[in-house]
């Protein structure tokens, strides 16, 4: 069984629900009407102000740190997401019977081995294609010139480039 670890402070707990609801209360439909809001509101008071420095000045400084800070935010939620979705993709591949777990953690490869793989499941994709039973399943085994770090621990294929399987 798993254990899972507790974030390490009550600071970082606070820390990480804070970043969650701020996360998703800024996705909703009532922050943009805020946002909206509060711009109509600067340019009504332009005249108030008469178009001053200190009043474009305002409306800079405020965009500059919400933007600041969103940025964190937004990576803070893409990187859980996508860890979020690699694991559950690393559980399907792992407990689908006769399926092939050489790609669990593939994103811990290069993006120059990630193109190697793009090029190899892109010859496969032009196999399956040329396929005339539609029942037919295909593998890593099936494409030409497989990544090393991927195709190791494969048998020997007498077989390298793809070709429809009759």
């Amino acid at each position: 069984m798993i254990r899972f670890r507790r974030a390490q402070s009550r600071v970082g707990r606070w820390f990480e629900q804070a970043s969650q609801h701020v996360t998703h209360w800024t996705g909703t439909s009532w922050a943009f009407t805020i946002a909206c809001l509060l711009i109509i509101a600067w340019l009504v008071s332009g005249p108030v102000f008469g178009y001053s420095d200190t009043w474009q000045m305002v409306i800079n400084t405020c965009t500059t740190i919400i933007t600041f800070l969103m940025v964190f935010l937004i990576q803070r939620t893409q990187n859980k997401e996508s860890l979020t979705i690699n694991l559950k993709l690393n559980e399907i591949i792992a407990s689908t019977e006769g399926a092939s777990n050489r790609l669990v953690d593939i994103e811990e490869l290069s993006e120059e081995e990630l193109d190697v793989l793009h090029e190899y499941y892109s010859s496969l994709a032009e196999a399956v294609k040329r396929e005339t039973n539609i029942r037919q399943s295909h593998s890593i085994d099936d494409g030409k010139n497989p990544h090393p770090r991927v195709a190791k621990g494969r048998k020997p294929s007498k077989r390298n480039a793809v070709s429809p399987v009759r």
